[in-house]
């Protein structure tokens, strides 16, 4: 070997030798990129369509784009006054019309008074027994419970007495007998005359009067559960307009 090709073979390797020690330098100062960070900058196919501006879309965050020439529709109201073929036709249901208290018994059928001061005359004797011819023995008798029952009628009313001789019972049914009274079920087969009047009225609707003639029936304490229940629920008892008597019985 000559000595210049030494010569040019020396500073090749010193070239070399600088460059890779320079180089392993300047890309160790250089930051490392994440593949993440690497953007994609591939040009947008040229047969892709532009976005309609008229259309929704969605936004960064998720939400609807309504276009710039809409707005939220927001309806009409309605008018404040429908036309006449619109209007509701429907009325209101009227009220039940209030029951008739009468007091006057001359105003009930003449059979029906009958019946009653029968029944009034045996109570006043003080003798329970003496109910029984009014209480019509048989299929159509008396009732005096709200179920049916086998069982003697006057022994009933003795068991629901607070006196062995049934001595409150009678007497209970003289006050009722002395109230006003209603006519119920006109013209259906539980058509009857009914005392007290009570049974036909809202106990909640009760003039002063009114509560102290339900007083001499009940306690201050039945009136209460009464008008919390809103009907009275004590005796009552009930005349056929052709003065049979239907029943006497307690409960709601």
């Amino acid at each position: 070997m000559t000595f210049a090709s030494r010569v040019r073979l020396l500073c090749l390797t010193s070239a070399l030798t600088v460059f890779a020690a320079t180089g392993a330098t300047i890309f160790s100062v250089l930051p490392a990129f994440a593949l993440s960070d690497i953007k994609d900058i591939t040009p947008p196919a040229a047969d892709k369509a532009a976005p309609d501006p008229t259309e929704p879309g969605i936004d960064e965050e998720g939400e609807e784009l309504l276009p710039e020439d809409a707005s939220p529709a927001i309806p009409d109201p309605d008018p404040l006054i429908k036309p006449a073929d619109q209007q509701d036709t429907a009325a209101p249901e009227p009220d039940s019309a209030p029951v008739e208290i009468i007091y006057d018994i001359e105003k009930a059928p003449e059979p029906v008074r009958r019946m009653r001061q029968l029944i009034i005359d045996a109570a006043t004797s003080g003798d329970i027994s003496r109910l029984r011819p009014q209480m019509n023995p048989g299929p159509d008798q008396t009732q005096v419970q709200l179920e049916g029952s086998d069982r003697d009628p006057i022994d009933t009313l003795k068991s629901l007495s607070g006196d062995p001789k049934g001595m409150e019972i009678l007497a209970i049914l003289l006050d009722i007998l002395s109230t006003g009274f209603v006519h119920v079920d006109k013209g259906t087969p539980d058509e009857a005359y009914v005392w007290p009047y009570f049974v036909g009225k809202q106990l909640g609707q009760l003039t002063p009067v009114e509560t102290v003639e339900l007083l001499r029936i009940v306690t201050a304490g039945d009136v209460a559960e009464m008008q919390e229940y809103g009907n009275y629920n004590f005796f009552r008892a009930g005349i056929t307009p052709d003065g049979r008597w239907k029943f006497f019985t307690a409960g709601d």
